[in-house]
């Protein structure tokens, strides 16, 4: 493994979809996330509550599988 296969590891900066929507402080939800070759669940942690089928972006981890999120709007999308 080099220094470059751990970066690749991370969720953070990848664009997910919500599978089981946050409820803000009230507990989190689970992102599914395209990574390493596949697709992967965390569990999804969020400042405000957001609905289950939510475009989220992957700001922070807190772990192996859990993560902060926060919405995505693509800004190519209007393109």
């Amino acid at each position: 493994m080099n220094a470059d296969d751990s970066a690749d590891d991370s969720p953070v900066g990848c664009i997910g979809v919500l599978v089981v929507g946050t409820r803000g402080g009230g507990g989190p939800g689970e992102v599914l996330v395209k990574i390493r070759g596949g697709s992967e669940t965390f569990l999804a942690f969020s400042d405000e509550p957001l609905p289950k089928g939510a475009t989220v972006l992957v700001v922070d981890s807190r772990g192996a599988r859990a993560v902060d999120v926060t919405p995505w709007t693509d800004p190519m999308g209007a393109l």
